[in-house]
């Protein structure tokens, strides 16, 4: 316990230190985000917090996998900690001067199967034995490439106002250390929950929407998020629940996930390429209904904590009670984001002129 207390103390005072520095020397360099008719901020602010909190994860990710005495962990997990780096490298670049996004998925791809090749996958559908689904086999590394490129992608979506893709991966990671702990699952990838908890509260320390976000993330950050976020339930720790089938995490993650469904079927309806840039995002829509950024943020906070509790109680109940609290989570996910869009098209039709 003393250890763990000491871990988040530290990984938090450097997250904060790194952000600290950064945030001075973009000052200084004049390194402010872009500004065009798809932000809804103003003025000179710094957008590679990333950059702060993330190096404050690796290296901690680093030392604790050096200590780790878990057969899976040591010279299997230097992959995944490169492919971190070259994630948030791809992105800090991008902040500085735009990748051609077929170069970004290329980067992503990569990074995505040096995470896959020590076989950081998912390895089954469900808890419950229930025949063919109960292993994956080969198919898990096509799957589990997927999982990670998309939710790259589907942090980035959403970081669109202050404090939300930062909270809404600290909830996601409160979530893992959750359940990993309840199962006794207290080893590497509960350490390293830990971590990435401590160096996202450092990163808030400047970008909390209360009074007013000194640093943006970047697409670094928001890159380095979603990778982290998709490899932390595909570490096997031993015990049987202590990692997630892919609909389990897939449902903690419903909201970058579902924004990016959306967003995908959106441009191909419209018949535009998939990575054209709109303002239909979950946060626009809500924003649309009239929500300040505080507002957004508190809705958006108290789905992914209900939706959080649902898929805790989905895993640790045993049988089909656990599918049905799972299918309640997706069903709730379904109905928000339904019934926000539905809403959303109302106002828009309304400020149509007749």
């Amino acid at each position: 316990m003393l250890r763990g207390i000491t871990l988040i103390l530290c990984v938090f005072a450097f997250s904060v230190l790194a952000v600290a520095l950064i945030l001075s020397l973009s000052h200084k360099k004049s390194w402010y985000d872009r500004i065009d008719e798809r932000k809804i901020h103003t003025g000179d602010i710094p957008r590679l917090g990333g950059l702060g909190f993330a190096s404050a994860f690796i290296v901690a990710a680093f030392l604790v996998n050096l200590s780790a005495t878990e057969p899976h962990f040591g010279m299997p997990f230097l992959l995944p900690l490169i492919s971190m780096i070259l994630v948030l490298a791809s992105g800090v670049l991008d902040d500085f001067r735009p990748l051609a996004p077929k170069y970004k998925v290329i980067i992503q791809i990569i990074a995505a199967l040096c995470a896959v090749l020590p076989d950081y996958t998912f390895h089954r559908l469900f808890f419950l034995d229930i025949g063919p689904l109960s292993e994956l086999g080969w198919i898990r590394f096509p799957l589990s490439m997927l999982w990670i490129v998309g939710l790259i992608n589907g942090m980035n979506f959403i970081d669109g106002i202050d404090g939300l893709a930062g909270g809404i991966a600290g909830l996601v990671t409160i979530s893992y250390i959750v359940i990993f702990s309840s199962h006794g699952g207290t080893g590497f990838a509960f350490r390293l929950c830990l971590c990435l908890a401590a160096a996202i509260g450092g990163f808030l320390v400047f970008n909390a929407p209360v009074p007013k976000a000194r640093i943006f993330m970047g697409d670094g950050g928001a890159y380095f998020l979603g990778f982290i976020l998709a490899v932390l339930p595909l570490i096997d720790q031993g015990n049987a629940r202590s990692n997630l089938p892919l609909p389990y995490a897939a449902a903690l993650l419903i909201i970058p996930i579902f924004d990016t469904i959306a967003a995908i079927w959106r441009r191909l309806r419209e018949k535009r390429r998939i990575d054209s840039p709109d303002m239909l995002h979950i946060h626009h829509k809500l924003k649309n209904l009239g929500l300040s950024d505080r507002g957004i943020d508190g809705v958006l906070y108290g789905l992914q904590i209900l939706i959080s509790v649902l898929v805790f109680f989905s895993v640790k109940t045993e049988g089909f009670g656990s599918l049905i609290l799972l299918g309640a989570a997706y069903f709730t996910g379904i109905c928000f984001f339904a019934i926000i869009h539905y809403m959303n098209r109302r106002i828009l039709k309304s400020l149509q002129p007749c």
